[in-house]
């Protein structure tokens, strides 16, 4: 019984941004590909610039979570009524961030397992 509700534990966990927060929503590939579509949204890349460079999803602009000004900048260029969709390379950087912006009054999306996933799924990338 406790290995269940440790177990259950563990996938709410998963699937939360953060345990005070509903303002940040988990999407699989599919669910994140139609909500960037969505008027307004702005799809954030928050991995490094050399992973930017590499690939990334088509209107992306790149903050880097590993900065040290990340939250600055994300203020710097938007308001808490500008809904985010983020993401990393595997869905780790980019569920921290996720916690860290909801917990600031953002509307965050984020999607699970990042551009690994994305490209997995063989979804459009662009390098420009």
């Amino acid at each position: 019984m406790i290995k269940i509700i440790s177990l259950l534990t563990l996938l709410a966990s998963l699937f939360s941004c953060s345990p005070s927060s509903s303002a940040c929503t988990n999407l699989d590939v599919a669910a994140f590909a139609e909500k960037i579509q969505e008027k307004g949204i702005v799809i954030v890349d928050i991995r490094t610039a050399d992973e930017y460079i590499d690939g990334h999803l088509i209107d992306a602009v790149n903050i880097d979570w590993y900065s040290g000004d990340f939250m600055t900048k994300i203020e710097a260029a938007y308001s808490k009524s500008t809904p985010l969709a983020i993401y990393c390379r595997s869905g780790r950087r980019s569920a921290a961030a996720a916690a860290k912006l909801s917990k600031a009054g953002y509307e965050v999306y984020n999607m699970l397992g990042g551009y690994i996933a994305w490209t997995n799924a063989k979804m459009e990338t662009t390098k420009k």
